[in-house]
């Protein structure tokens, strides 16, 4: 029992010395990376920037829509790709306890039996001259501790949070796009059902249109070539509701998937009812690095990295490791629980690696090599935000003006259909003239849709891009 005690004493001063010398050579703490982020990154020159960032705001007070909000909210409960990302977020919270209890020593129980029998043939068999049999009954129990002298155990744990926390920011990149892709199909629908109203009615005055012309050829005004022109246009009209149709159910196929559910018609209200807030405030670029989950994300990887690289340049320093052993053991079951039976050993081993096949190196160098990769592709997602933001505030901050300017164009458009309709009446003008004024005010008008659409859609764009949607 001394020596044991003294086995014990031993290995307890040396894991204090080595405590102490590691004390000196303790594992870094990372820092974010300086000059990642500065005031521009994005372009604030459209809109006014503040404290209060919009991506501190709910979707909700976003998109103020009744029925939108609940095709987002059934969308955020059903969603498969939603399932998904919180099955990764399970596994990964799993690996993190892992690495949790790496610190806790492992411990074996169990027991055994063992037969054996010497060859006749062999310097001992020869010795004892007849076979012996020994049978052998044991209980035992087995402890294994590693000394996490370097804090290789500690960066790898804090590599594992990172990691977890990698999955929750990927969740949440989930959700924001995910709610940015049932706004934008919701806006995109209520868009389709105001250009199908407006080909609808473009029909109906094509065809008034294409019974004057058959009058007209009648008292010889115009010829047959007008007659067939005005026939084309209203095929033409005809053939551009059977494709607003056809998108329409595609997309409200689309919805229904993102929705989790079977293929089917999408409830909605009407494109004049909707209202975004015009008043973004943008915040300052530096809130993008606690806003946007991709660019949480890309940083935790670097954490991760970065822990890794702790934990490879350790494996260079010794590795102190205790393993102990004891239990019952004896030749027969009768004796097997007397105090005769007893048996312990405690082995205390500091290895140091020397030549390994210059692995440890390779396993540095490679981890080096991720953790710049990892602080390279952490930059590029800022500055891909920072562009994603710039272009949102561009298109949105222009879409009002030129929504007016379309507005005019309309409103011309439909002066020279009347006006050159007049002249035709009265044999003063060409029928190609009216034609031509036709198909541009069909034009101008459709895209006075794509426009209001388009500004909807910037605006859930510069949402996103400053990182709302998943709050």
């Amino acid at each position: 029992m001394k020596s044991l005690l003294n086995i014990i004493k031993g290995i307890t001063f040396s894991v204090a010395i080595l405590a102490a010398v590691s004390s000196c050579m303790a594992r870094k703490e990372y820092e974010r990376p300086k000059n990642v982020v500065d005031e521009k990154l994005f372009r604030t020159d459209m809109l006014p920037a503040d404290s209060a960032n919009i991506a501190n705001i709910s979707w909700k007070e976003i998109f103020t829509d009744p029925i939108l909000q609940g095709h987002i909210s059934k969308a955020l409960e059903n969603n498969l790709d939603i399932r998904i990302a919180l099955q990764s977020i399970t596994s990964a919270e799993a690996y993190l306890k892992q690495s949790k209890a790496a610190y806790e020593p492992t411990l074996t129980v169990g027991p055994g039996y063992t037969f054996q029998t010497q060859s006749l043939n062999t310097q001992t068999g020869r010795l004892f001259g007849d076979r012996r049999y020994i049978n052998q009954l044991d209980i035992t129990a087995s402890l294994g501790w590693e000394a996490d002298i370097w804090g290789k155990l500690k960066a790898q744990e804090k590599a594992q949070l990172a990691t977890y926390l990698g999955t929750v920011a990927a969740h949440k990149a989930v959700k924001s796009d995910l709610i940015a892709s049932v706004a934008s199909s919701y806006y995109q629908l209520l868009t389709y059902d105001s250009q199908k109203k407006i080909i609808t009615e473009t029909i109906a005055v094509r065809e008034k249109n294409l019974e004057t012309t058959r009058a007209l050829k009648i008292s010889g005004t115009v010829t047959e070539v007008a007659v067939q022109q005005s026939e084309a246009l209203v095929f033409n009209a005809k053939s551009l509701l059977i494709d607003i149709d056809t998108q329409i159910q595609l997309l409200e196929n689309t919805m229904s998937l993102l929705m989790g559910e079977p293929s089917h018609a999408i409830e909605r209200s009407t494109l004049e009812t909707q209202k975004i807030p015009i008043d973004l405030k943008l915040g300052y670029p530096a809130q993008l690095l606690a806003n946007r989950p991709d660019v949480m994300r890309a940083e935790y990887n670097l954490m991760n990295a970065f822990e890794l690289t702790n934990a490879a340049k350790a494996q260079f320093y010794p590795t102190l490791k205790i393993t102990g052993s004891g239990g019952i053991q004896s030749l027969d079951i009768h004796h097997l629980f007397s105090v005769n039976s007893l048996f312990a050993s405690v082995v205390g081993g500091l290895a140091q690696p020397i030549l390994n096949k210059r692995a440890i190196r390779t396993n540095y160098d490679v981890s080096l090599a991720n953790q710049e990769t990892a602080y390279l592709n952490f930059r590029k997602t800022v500055l891909t935000a920072g562009k994603e933001v710039s272009d949102a505030i561009r298109v949105f901050s222009v879409q009002d003006s030129f929504i007016e300017l379309k507005e005019k164009e309309l409103e011309a458009y439909k002066k020279s259909v009347d006006y050159s309709q007049e002249l035709v009446n009265y044999g003063m003008a060409n029928y190609l003239e009216v034609l031509n004024a036709s198909v541009n005010s069909l034009n101008a008008e459709l895209n006075i849709s794509n426009a209001e659409y388009s500004k909807m859609k910037a605006a859930v764009d510069l949402y996103q891009a400053l990182g709302g949607g998943w709050k």
